[in-house]
């Protein structure tokens, strides 16, 4: 029987996954939910392009890590959700960016969640 932690992970690599699927069939709306503009011309092949496999990357990662003995796996994920929620820390502090708690929020606690999974798997299996 799945524990609460696996379900939240499950749910979270599914949403990311669902995340990447949305930058391939409605961009618009995938950008506008960042927080965005859907960009023109090449800047739109790059967007969609590097959302989509940023999130779709993310999200099937966070699934595979949660079979049986993949713990290990999460570590990835959880390393680059850490780290998007430092860059867009040094994205305020440096480049004049907004500060986007939401996001940052999102990204630390999923983070925490991925790394607590994996904790607790490789040590119980």
């Amino acid at each position: 029987m799945r524990s609460k932690l696996q379900i939240a992970v499950i749910a979270l690599g599914a949403l990311f996954t669902l995340e990447g699927i949305g930058w391939l069939v409605f961009p618009t709306r995938a950008a506008s939910g960042l927080g965005m503009p859907l960009l023109d011309g090449l800047g739109r092949s790059t967007q969609i392009g590097d959302f989509a496999v940023f999130f779709l990357a993310l999200g099937l990662s966070i699934l595979v890590g949660t079979g049986p003995r993949r713990a290990r796996v999460l570590y990835a994920p959880a390393a680059v959700l850490g780290g998007a929620a430092a860059f867009r820390i040094v994205a305020w502090a440096v480049q004049g960016a907004a500060f986007a708690t939401a996001f940052i929020v999102l990204e630390v606690v999923a983070s925490g969640l991925l790394l607590a999974l994996a904790a607790r798997e490789q040590r119980y299996g």
